[in-house]
């Protein structure tokens, strides 16, 4: 059952950090005015969708990220040419609701022509020949292009991405980031209010975890436990004493007195070793006695957490830099991994460790490498400066590069991760 409950929240977690970036770019995009055409968390085959007003809300396969795709960013929907066969559907308002591409015989209430003119972008009109008879047709700004049983709202120049201001297209693409900053400054705010501040001048050490299967498991302590003396001695809220005469003690019998429910206790431990580690271990962690944090110190430490965090985070990139390994790169695998060890320690380390991968995917997206929300700043910025978009044939390129490249990086870290787990 642990098991099952870790699993699930690892894969809760992942899902609502993504779904926050992702929603930051969805709905600053809406209220531009853009059609979003589809909300993917995940990539890859369809798990589960539904559409909701204009956008197709979907969940993929892979779990590696997700998408907001708005019109526009794509070369946009097939065109129609002239001669071509085509049937429309008017709605109530004489406006053409749907445009039939394909299986004409089977529509039914429909007007069957050849298509003379068409403009989806800019006039929405579209001019049908009909036995001789020649006629043009209003377009809805929101009707649909169906071919294939597949059906596809066309996208008027004014909902696309690129026909808005640099300052409205930007604020789209800086939202994802912005709302993983937001989130990552809540989970600590959230992990602040669950562990508390720490006492001054504390007189005690409370014991927190205890691991499974160790000696202090067997001899019967419990998380909460206060420990009073070892072998005699004061331990006070000296937990360094603690964990040096435990260290010391490898193979030997020691007494600990732990007061709980205002009871003393004896207890006869025999402190063992731990592979990778020295000296005796009896798997506890010592937790110094602590008071709930007020609303300004719970805010003023969230915003210390996302500081220093910062800092680790950019001193990781530069150490990568300098000394590139590929054993120091972690891809899916090795953060579901640890997210999964995290979790079994309890809700309040897997609420800090979600804290720190938001504030981590809200940094790397900002970065300007191709395909990611930092490279994509960067042309708006180029734009912004030429006083005109730099060509959009261009810049797909280089995303399309920096997302193939992306891709096969996770892939040989993927594969990486998965001959470490193998080999143990």
């Amino acid at each position: 059952m642990e098991m099952v409950q870790v699993v699930f929240l690892t894969v809760l977690m992942f899902f609502v950090l993504v779904t926050v970036h992702e929603w930051g770019h969805y709905y600053f995009a809406k209220r531009a005015g853009i059609l979003v055409r589809e909300f993917a968390i995940g990539f890859g085959p369809k798990l589960f969708s539904y559409k909701r007003n204009e956008t197709q809300f979907t969940l993929r396969l892979l779990p590696f990220g997700g998408y907001a795709r708005m019109a526009g960013e794509d070369p946009e929907i097939i065109e129609i040419g002239a001669g071509q066969t085509i049937a429309v559907r008017l709605g109530q308002d004489n406006k053409v609701k749907n445009i039939y591409l394909d299986a004409l015989d089977t529509r039914r209430n429909v007007i069957r022509g050849e298509a003379q003119y068409t403009d989806l972008e800019n006039n929405l009109q579209i001019r049908l020949d009909v036995d001789g008879d020649v006629t043009t047709y209003e377009v809805h700004p929101q009707a649909m292009l169906i071919r294939g049983g597949q059906q596809t709202q066309i996208a008027p120049k004014d909902r696309q991405f690129g026909s808005k201001t640099v300052a409205q297209r930007s604020i789209a693409i800086f939202a994802g980031p912005v709302m993983n900053f937001i989130l990552a400054f809540v989970l600590f705010a959230i992990h602040l209010q669950m562990v508390g501040i720490p006492v001054e001048n504390p007189t005690y050490v409370k014991i927190g975890d205890v691991s499974p299967n160790m000696p202090a498991q067997e001899a019967g302590l419990k998380e909460g436990d206060i420990v009073e003396s070892i072998n005699g001695e004061k331990i006070g809220a000296d937990y360094q004493k603690m964990i040096t005469m435990t260290s010391e003690s490898k193979g030997k019998a020691m007494k600990w007195s732990i007061v709980r429910d205002n009871q003393t206790i004896d207890f006869t431990l025999i402190p063992r070793s731990m592979e990778g580690q020295e000296g005796g271990k009896v798997g506890i962690t010592p937790q110094l006695p602590s008071r709930s944090a007020t609303i300004g110190e719970t805010i003023t430490g969230s915003g210390t957490a996302m500081v220093s965090t910062t800092k680790a985070i950019f001193l990781g990139f530069k150490q990568l830099i300098n000394q590139f390994n590929m054993d120091d790169i972690g891809g899916p695998v090795r953060t579901f991994e640890m997210t999964g060890q995290i979790a079994k320690q309890g809700i309040e380390y897997l609420t800090y460790w979600a804290a720190i991968l938001s504030l981590y995917l809200g940094i790397f997206n900002l970065l300007p490498i191709p395909a990611l929300d930092g490279s994509r700043l960067v042309f708006l910025g180029v734009e912004a400066l030429r006083g005109k978009p730099v060509d959009p044939s261009r810049e797909g390129m280089v995303h399309f590069v920096g997302f193939a490249m992306l891709f096969l990086l996770m892939i040989a870290v993927t594969y990486n991760d998965i001959l470490r787990l193998i080999s143990g």
